[in-house]
């Protein structure tokens, strides 16, 4: 936000909490736009981090920032929470209470960024994109495509920079913003020209009370909408389904998507996306299987409404190369294919991996969601063979049992890698799948490090069989 005017805050005093990827630039904008921040974080690290960006800012800046425990917000117009912190359930965090009991706004940075564009007069539009998977693919491909039309575009929120990391856009512009749960439980003004909701499964249910009130952050998304404004809806699950009918009779113009069901605006079938009875885009080999077909139905209904040409979508959607550690293709060895899927940390996730190969050796296990992998089962007779890793490796091993799936529990990665291999070339099975359908924090800093680490144990083998066979 280095090129919002240092009035857009003047005299707004905020309170900021947690200072990791979207706290810090937090405080770092803010303070530029002419606040008095005071921050605070309950680590060491957080707090290390400030005093290391404070040493590098300009003076008069740095002069507008303290770091001290936040035990009194009076005086202040907001606070602000890092997303992971909660203000309500499990436990409401200390300070959030006493924002609470202070009657403070506690407010997300996708919330500032929408008042500091307002307050300097800007008239760019805002996407939010939301869903509990998918939702990183369809942000990057919406922005894709924005910049391959040439409009100017910023990506991020819960995806890649924080929302108050990103620059001011001129009038035509475009922020796409990724937001997650526990932002949009912090929403006040600000409202999406386009929001999309894209599926519902079970997650994070502990911070919102279950199912229902995981439901009811996720639709917030639409909160504010108008005749002018465009609501996307995929119609794949059920939860889903019933609020896209009630999303039909709101006020935004309501578009459904669906990796397959031709009832919906925009669909996939036949390798491409339709709508009207016509083949829109192509899908590409960066974009598997149905549920990659919903995101780029979402995508390419948004991108339309923001009024990009259906040509120039199309090559877009051709030339997107994908996210990383999402049925990523890593290295092919002897006709066996590594296939690194580590961002599927929940089971609907590793259910779309899953249902795009025939036969597969497939690595699973961390730290299970409520549910475990029960409702894999569906796909359990592509599974050659399943080595589980991590913490809950014997709840998932008691699933497969049931089932009558093949399974080795293994200590670590670099065990499963090596003996699926082996595995693999004695079955003749053409796809080693990572998609663990757990959390990676009991053996990984995130599914990020466990996916660079499958990456690299995939092209050691890879190096071992050359060096064997001298090619």
């Amino acid at each position: 936000m280095s090129t919002f005017p240092p009035t857009v805050f003047a005299v707004k005093r905020f309170a900021v909490l947690g200072l990791g990827r979207n706290g810090l630039p937090a405080v770092q904008a803010l303070s530029a736009c002419g606040a008095h921040v005071q921050a605070w974080d309950d680590g060491d690290t957080g707090r290390n981090g400030l005093a290391d960006a404070l040493a590098h800012m300009p003076p008069e800046q740095a002069a507008c920032i303290t770091c001290a425990p936040l035990d009194d917000l009076g005086g202040f117009d907001a606070l602000v929470l890092s997303p992971g912190i909660p203000h309500h359930l499990p436990r409401v965090h200390p300070v959030a209470a006493l924002a609470i009991a202070a009657g403070v706004p506690i407010l997300s940075d996708a919330e500032l960024l929408y008042r500091a564009v307002r307050a300097c007069g800007g008239k760019a539009r805002f996407v939010g994109i939301t869903g509990t998977n998918g939702k990183s693919t369809t942000t990057t491909l919406l922005a894709h495509i924005l910049e391959q039309a040439g409009l100017p575009v910023a990506a991020g929120g819960n995806l890649g920079p924080a929302a108050l990391a990103l620059p001011r856009l001129p009038d035509n512009g475009v922020y796409v913003l990724e937001m997650s749960s526990y932002m949009l439980e912090r929403l006040d003004t600000l409202h999406f020209d386009a929001a999309c909701l894209l599926n519902l499964t079970p997650d994070h249910l502990d911070r919102h009370a279950g199912m229902a009130g995981y439901a009811q952050a996720k639709r917030r998304v639409f909160t504010g909408q108008t005749a002018q404004d465009m609501a996307v809806i995929g119609i794949d699950d059920a939860d889903c389904a019933h609020i896209a009918t009630e999303l039909a009779r709101g006020a935004a113009h309501c578009i459904t998507v669906s990796g397959a069901n031709p009832a919906a605006s925009y669909y996939g079938k036949d390798g491409a996306i339709w709508h009207n009875g016509a083949a829109l885009a192509p899908l590409g080999p960066t974009l598997p299987g149905a549920h990659n077909a919903q995101n780029a139905a979402a995508a390419l209904a948004m991108a339309r409404f923001l009024g990009v040409a259906d040509d120039v979508a199309a090559r877009a959607i051709a030339s997107f190369t994908g996210l990383p550690h999402r049925q990523k293709l890593v290295e092919t060895c002897n006709g066996t294919a590594f296939i690194d899927d580590s961002k599927a940390t929940n089971a609907d996730a590793s259910s779309r991996a899953l249902g795009c190969y025939d036969k597969l050796v497939w690595i699973a296990g961390g730290i299970a969601k409520e549910g475990g992998i029960d409702s894999l089962a569906p796909y359990f007779s592509r599974v050659e063979h399943a080595f589980l890793i991590g913490r809950d490796a014997a709840l998932l091993a008691a699933t497969l049992a049931r089932h009558n799936v093949p399974h080795t529990v293994v200590d670590t990665l670099d065990h499963a890698v090596v003996q699926a291999y082996s595995l693999a070339q004695q079955t003749q099975t053409p796809v080693i799948l990572l998609s663990p359908a757990c959390a990676s924090f009991d053996q990984y800093a995130g599914f990020e490090a466990r996916g660079r680490h499958f990456q690299a144990l995939a092209h050691a083998v890879h190096a071992q069989q050359t060096s064997r066979t001298g090619q």
